[in-house]
């Protein structure tokens, strides 16, 4: 009996915690979406629409408020994140390296969305496939995909 009620417990922690992490990632990867949108300082309606367009596709999320929760508390994890560290370790932590690259791919897009590329744009890109451990070429790569898929 005690062990079946440890059990039921010990399910009932592992689930919470997925959870947890399910939501970490999904506020992470919002956060940095925004800080992309945001690193030419214009936050453009074509950039809120692409980032909800990616989050509901990347995460297979069901309705329009769930987004504007998360959307909110990314945009509180921005503005009390110090660094881009504490914004890509979640990311880092969770993710393959081919689940990277397609946080790398969404970060192209949002930066392509209003159909230029900023040198503050450039530079942030560059600086969080560094802190994801993605190679140049991954980057690179992800930037020349993105652009293909635009121009169909």
């Amino acid at each position: 009996m005690v062990k079946a009620l440890l059990k039921i417990i010990k399910g009932s922690c592992s689930t919470a915690q997925k959870q947890n992490s399910a939501d970490e990632l999904r506020i992470a990867t919002c956060a940095l979406l925004l800080e992309i949108a945001h690193a030419d300082d214009e936050f453009l309606p074509e950039e809120e629409q692409k980032i909800e367009m990616l989050m509901r596709k990347h995460f297979n999320l069901p309705e329009e408020t769930i987004f504007r929760e998360i959307k909110e508390l990314s945009e509180k994890k921005r503005a009390e994140s110090i660094d881009l560290w504490s914004l890509t370790k979640t990311i880092k932590e969770h993710y393959s390296g081919e689940q990277k690259e397609k946080i790398i791919e969404m970060i192209w897009a949002i930066i392509y969305s209003d159909g230029t590329l900023s040198e503050h744009e450039d530079y942030l890109v560059h600086k969080l496939a560094t802190l994801l451990d993605l190679d140049h070429r991954t980057l690179i790569d992800a930037k020349i995909k993105v652009l293909r898929e635009i121009r169909q």
